[in-house]
């Protein structure tokens, strides 16, 4: 790889306890910030609160598995870079396994060769591509938020909203990840009335 540390953050997800610290201890002499998980929903919260760069997802891990922790990063963030680790050779699984939008995914048991070579070609993404989500956020039941005319459409129709629901809703989805204050709330209630029609006219 290189001798100096990349500037990026990874988290590493393995229930295998002695695999995880060894390959941590690995990862630690690549970049600058390396976290560990070894359960789905561990890991969810670490990426939430840390907001790696790089994900490396071992598929059999308990109480939410790799693909459904994936599955739910997927549903609003397109760039965080993925590396699956898994014991399966079967197509079918390793199709839907790509359709989270993997840089690569790996067979196990790993060579440090064949790790060292998924990590260049994620290195190799974060430095050179920038991947652009579809601004829209899919909700049960058929509603869909439109980020760049922050809009909410049932079936494909515009729904319609009072300014008040629109500005609660646009505060809400600009803040999908984190929790609201009930001062930010009332705070953006309070703004001015010119300065609340430039903001419900930007996304």
């Amino acid at each position: 790889m290189t001798d100096e540390k990349y500037g990026y953050s990874i988290l590493f997800i393995e229930d295998e306890v002695e695999l995880r610290k060894n390959y941590v201890m690995y990862l630690e002499t690549v970049f600058e910030s390396v976290y560990e998980a070894s359960d789905g929903l561990e890991a969810y919260d670490i990426y939430k609160a840390k907001k790696p760069d790089i994900l490396i997802v071992d598929i059999n891990i308990p109480k939410m598995n790799g693909l459904e922790l994936l599955q739910k990063i997927r549903e609003y963030d397109h760039e965080t870079k993925a590396i699956i680790l898994t014991a399966h050779n079967d197509n079918t699984f390793l199709l839907h396994a790509t359709r989270l939008k993997l840089t690569d995914y790996l067979i196990k048991p790993i060579s440090r060769k064949a790790l060292e070579q998924s990590l260049k070609k994620v290195i190799d993404e974060l430095n050179n591509y920038k991947t652009i989500a579809i601004k829209n956020k899919i909700f049960k039941d058929d509603y869909m938020w439109c980020y760049d005319t922050n809009e909410l459409t049932y079936k494909n129709t515009v729904v319609h909203l009072t300014n008040k629901e629109r500005i609660i809703l646009i505060l809400f989805m600009k803040n999908l990840n984190s929790l609201v204050s009930t001062d930010e709330i009332i705070l953006t209630f309070l703004t001015p009335h010119h300065q609340l029609n430039k903001y419900l006219n930007t996304s």
